[in-house]
């Protein structure tokens, strides 16, 4: 089969699936991982594509990818990030954990702790943290969105400013060169602004694709952490305003 033909091939999958891995195309064009990759690779210098650890995706600022999809997106840098943020967390703390598959890596890891007190809007986060009998896990109330688990509305805001926890940790969609934080749901962007106004410090993990990808609803700044997790280093302007307004980068 021609290059071309190929890559229109391949972006035709992109475009049904949201994102392929790259071993899901080895196995559909019977060719080698290194044919593949070149393949991804010249598509994103076209702005075609976003690359990611282990295969592919389109970007859209009106619609998130699919929450399958995303499970399995740059999974390793999330377990990595997940790792290095549950080593701040001590046994009895207490935390908000939002919506988002980056979350739910995290609430995996933090399986290792002891008796903590958990509010999230996340079913999926609450399912995971459930299984340990020293754990107290609050679901909050409203709307679940049936795509990804997600809990959210008017009802799960006023449910969260109920609380005031030690620390809340936080998913985004993206990070936009400014620094804002943005997303796809105002109701779940209305509950996150609720978990960092109600706690006493805010973790964020970002994996490095959340840089520059765009979404359209904004949710605050990146400078409202306390604690910044991702995988490589951030842009520079990112970086620098991090420094100026004292908030710790971990780059794991």
């Amino acid at each position: 089969m021609a290059q071309r033909r190929r890559q229109d091939l391949i972006m035709e999958l992109i475009q049904q699936n949201g994102f392929v891995t790259t071993e899901q195309l080895v196995d559909q064009f019977n060719v080698t991982p290194q044919t593949i990759r070149r393949d991804l690779n010249e598509l994103a210098e076209q702005n075609k594509l976003r690359r990611h650890h282990g295969g592919a995706g389109i970007d859209s600022s009106t619609t998130n990818t699919a929450y399958q999809a995303r499970k399995i997106m740059d999974l390793e840098a999330k377990e990595r990030i997940a790792a290095a943020m549950v080593k701040m967390i001590p046994d009895n703390s207490s935390m908000f954990i939002n919506i988002g598959t980056t979350t739910e890596t995290i609430a995996k890891a933090l399986l290792e702790r002891k008796n903590l007190q958990i509010v999230t809007n996340n079913l999926h986060v609450a399912s995971i943290l459930a299984a340990k009998e020293d754990f107290h896990v609050i679901i909050a109330g409203g709307e679940v969105r049936n795509r990804d688990g997600g809990i959210v509305g008017e009802a799960t805001r006023d449910f969260i400013n109920q609380f005031k926890m030690d620390f809340g940790i936080i998913g985004i969609s993206g990070i936009h060169s400014d620094g804002s934080l943005l997303d796809f749901d105002y109701r779940e962007v209305r509950v996150a602004q609720a978990i960092i106004a109600n706690s006493n410090q805010v973790l964020l993990a970002a994996d490095h694709t959340k840089f520059g990808r765009n979404a359209m609803v904004r949710l605050g700044n990146i400078t409202q952490a306390d604690h910044v997790f991702t995988d490589k280093q951030p842009p520079a302007e990112i970086s620098q305003s991090l420094a100026e307004h004292n908030v710790e980068l971990h780059i794991v």
